[in-house]
C-alpha cells in the first residue's frame, strides 16, 4: 500500500487498511516537501497541476513487481489527485496490477482523480475504491479565521 497525506486524514485511513489487511506500507513523499502553510501548498499544487509538472519523489517502491494489488491513498487537491501521485504512477509499472484507490476530500468529491489514475496507469486494473469526506484542515482554518474576523481587539 502506498499513500500521500498532508494533514493526516489519508494517513489514518492508510493505517487502518495496513493493520486490517497486514499490508506493507509506503509513504509517498516528494523530494522537496510542500510548504507547511496550507495556502502556500494550495497555490504551489495549483501551479503544478496547471503546468502538468510532476513533483520528483523522495524514493520509489523498489520491489513493486512483488505486488499484485496496490492500494493507493491520497487527498483531492484542486479537484484532482496531487501532482506527487501523478509522479508516483509515472515512476512505477503497475501493468496487470489491481489498483485500488482510497481517497479523502474536502466535500467536492473525487474530481477527475480517477481519470488521472486511468491515464497514468493505463495497464492497471482500476478497482472501485474508498472515498471519504475528511476536510478538517480547511474547516479548522476557516472557523478560526471567521472567529478572528469577528472579534474586536484593542491594540
Amino acid at each position: 500500500m502506498a499513500y500521500f497525506s498532508r494533514s493526516g486524514n489519508t494517513r489514518v485511513v492508510a493505517g487502518l487498511i495496513h493493520r486490517t489487511l497486514h499490508t506493507d506500507l509506503f509513504e509517498i513523499r516528494p523530494a522537496t516537501a510542500y510548504p507547511e502553510d496550507y495556502l502556500e501548498t494550495v497555490e504551489q499544487a495549483r501551479q503544478e497541476r496547471d503546468s502538468g509538472r510532476e513533483r520528483p519523489l523522495e524514493t520509489r517502491v523498489s520491489n513493486m513487481s512483488d505486488y499484485d494489488t496496490v492500494f493507493l491513498g491520497f487527498p483531492i487537491w484542486g479537484e484532482t489527485a496531487p501532482p506527487v501521485i501523478r509522479a508516483f504512477l509515472s515512476a512505477h509499472d503497475l501493468a496487470g496490477k489491481a489498483l485500488t484507490p482510497f481517497i479523502t476530500h474536502g466535500g467536492y468529491g473525487t474530481g477527475n482523480s480517477l481519470a488521472v489514475l486511468a491515464s497514468h496507469a493505463p495497464k492497471a486494473r482500476l478497482i472501485p475504491g474508498f472515498v471519504m469526506e475528511a476536510d478538517q484542515e480547511r474547516r479548522t482554518m476557516n472557523q478560526v479565521n471567521d472567529w478572528l474576523n469577528g472579534i474586536k481587539i484593542n491594540s
